[in-house]
């Protein structure tokens, strides 16, 4: 694709950081060296926005060879079918890519070939955003931009480069990138942009379960997952990775409980009012009701139900884990937070031992913040939340005591490990922690009592 658009050169000074003095003098030593050297790219427009840059990327026409050659020792290449190496610079890391083109996108994401340039507006050209296309010499203090992103970055409007259609179809999580930025920088998407967007969101299956994990943990994270999803949803994007969550729109609750709306809206609420960026809290929200689409039901007179809603989301919600490629540790974090959801709302009822467990429970941070999300954002009523943060101010009083009765004690004592070990052992402690017994020996004779019979199945009831 040629651009025909007059370049725009603008001189700009900003106020370097440690990092940015860094970068310039890397950018600095390469066009010593006879190659020209800029920033690019998002560092370009946070500078710009007046936002400090997560990192600074360069784009030069030195190959990776050559720049291996300029900083022995320290450059690697960390992209060998892109041309991007990755630079080690006093503190810093740097990534410097060989300005590009490509051509003949096979898969929705990698190019049939690609071909360096010594042109640095040619390597523009193949990026996803105009605003993201912009590039400075940090040595001149001079800004190009030879596809319009200044002229974006001020109205505030995402828009491809080029063909929006040829952009998106080079990488399909460009169209997700789109909607994070216009969340990010409540910009608005161009309509081209949005268009080729709702024609091409199918593809969005296509890509692989980590990517996708990567991108919505940055929107569900970010300065307005809210408006995120609603762009998700709107789309079509949120249809096609994340069926579930999608259902959602337009199921109804009893008003009663949820004067705010569908069960759509109430999620939404629970993300205006997150005070935390958690990956693992934001995904339980996101997460936490989707069981209610499957489950929903009327009774006779008219009242919506949802019977069972909080186990059959916590299997829906490990199936999605599992899609995306989640930690072992963050899939069971999010799914008992599902799981267990509903549980709060009598922990006033609980006997104290239990109560006791569930607040040494590592989980329960997390699933005390969604409750509290879930309760302000429909009927506002916490007085379990509220129960919970005075059962908490005397935290040291809750920290579990050893357990008296272990499975070790119980074997020794000839007790067979079998179906009914780990309930035996529960049900002890649980009455140990509720004060049933003055002694160890008191909670063994207990322990015994349910082998009486050996194969476990007449056991009696709680204490």
């Amino acid at each position: 694709m040629k651009m025909t658009m007059p370049e725009t050169v603008r001189h700009i000074s900003f106020v370097p950081s440690a990092e940015f003095s860094a970068a310039r003098e890397v950018a600095a030593k390469i066009q010593q060296a006879g190659f020209p050297a800029m920033l690019v790219g998002g560092c370009v427009r946070d500078l710009l926005n007046g936002v400090r840059p997560a990192d600074f990327d360069l784009v030069t026409v030195a190959q990776p060879e050559e720049l291996a050659a300029l900083f022995p020792g320290c450059c690697r290449m960390i992209g060998a079918c892109f041309g991007v190496s990755l630079l080690r610079y006093g503190a810093y890391e740097f990534e410097v890519a060989t300005a590009r083109e490509e051509r003949n996108y096979l898969d929705g994401r990698h190019p049939e070939s690609v071909r360096y340039t010594a042109d640095l507006a040619r390597d523009m050209e193949r990026r996803d955003f105009t605003i993201n296309a912009l590039r400075y010499d940090p040595v001149s203090e001079i800004l190009y931009d030879s596809v319009g992103g200044l002229e974006d970055l001020e109205r505030g409007v995402i828009r491809t480069v080029g063909v929006a259609e040829e952009r998106f179809s080079e990488d399909y999580l460009r169209m997700l990138r789109a909607v994070r930025f216009a969340a990010r920088f409540r910009f608005e998407i161009a309509p081209e942009t949005w268009r080729a967007i709702g024609a091409l969101s199918g593809n969005c299956t296509r890509l692989a379960g980590e990517r996708l994990y990567e991108e919505l943990t940055r929107m569900l994270t970010g300065s307005d997952p809210a408006r995120a999803l609603e762009l998700l949803r709107e789309s079509g994007i949120l249809k096609a990775v994340l069926p579930e969550v999608a259902a959602l729109y337009g199921v109804e609750q009893p008003k009663e409980f949820h004067p705010e709306g569908d069960v759509w809206t109430h999620t939404l609420r629970m993300f205006e009012h997150q005070a935390s960026a958690d990956a693992n809290l934001s995904w339980s929200v996101l997460l936490h009701d989707i069981g209610k689409a499957p489950s929903q039901s009327v009774d006779s007179d008219g009242r919506i139900r949802f019977f069972g809603h909080e186990t059959i989301g916590a299997e829906m919600a490990c199936a999605i884990a599992e899609r995306f490629r989640f930690s072992n540790a963050d899939r069971d974090a999010i799914v008992q937070a599902i799981r267990n959801h509903m549980r709060f709302a009598s922990v006033r009822e609980m006997r104290p031992g239990k109560i006791r467990r569930l607040l040494a429970d590592p989980n329960f941070p997390l699933e005390l913040e969604l409750h509290r999300l879930d309760c302000i954002s429909c009927h506002g009523m916490l007085e379990g939340f509220v129960y919970l943060l005075d059962c908490l101010r005397a935290r040291s009083e809750h920290e579990l005591p050893e357990m008296w009765v272990t499975g070790k004690k119980l074997i020794a004592c000839g007790c067979r490990p079998g179906p009914a070990f780990k309930e035996v052992l529960d049900r002890t402690y649980e009455a140990q922690l509720n004060g049933n017994f003055a002694a160890e020996e008191e909670a063994l004779r207990f322990a015994l009592e349910f082998f009486g019979n050996r194969d476990g199945k007449n056991l009696p009831p709680r204490a």
